[in-house]
């Protein structure tokens, strides 16, 4: 299901091959990552070549997962999302290269809110 792209298969020397630098991603109207970020298209550091396998967008997304950030060209899953759980979100991109103490990840601070969240329920 995370394999190398297709169009990356046939080269041999991956020198240079990955997706390096800041991509942009275009949220889901509603979905968790949308709520953390308040914003519709976000932009965040990659270092990766890796990707959700095309072929198996349909087969996930028919059993729950829920991709709540593409590429510009719908082609590249940026983040994941299981709504079902209390928090499950998954990027392609590493947002920690961004996130500072004054100002963390959305990602980030939406997970300690959950847990916080989830601490005060006991």
């Amino acid at each position: 299901m995370i394999d190398i792209l297709p169009e990356q298969t046939a080269i041999t020397e991956k020198g240079g091959t990955m997706r390096l630098g800041a991509y942009e991603a275009v949220v889901g109207k509603g979905t968790r990552v949308n709520s953390l970020y308040r914003s519709g298209a976000i932009s965040e550091r990659h270092r990766h070549r890796y990707e959700v396998n095309p072929q198996f967008h349909k087969i996930l997304t028919d059993k729950g997962l829920v991709f709540s950030g593409m590429s510009r060209d719908g082609r590249l899953v940026e983040f994941i999302e299981l709504p079902h759980l209390r928090y499950f979100v998954a990027t392609q991109a590493h947002p920690e290269l961004k996130s500072r103490m004054e100002e963390p990840s959305p990602l980030f601070y939406g997970f300690v809110q959950a847990c916080l969240n989830r601490k005060g329920k006991h």
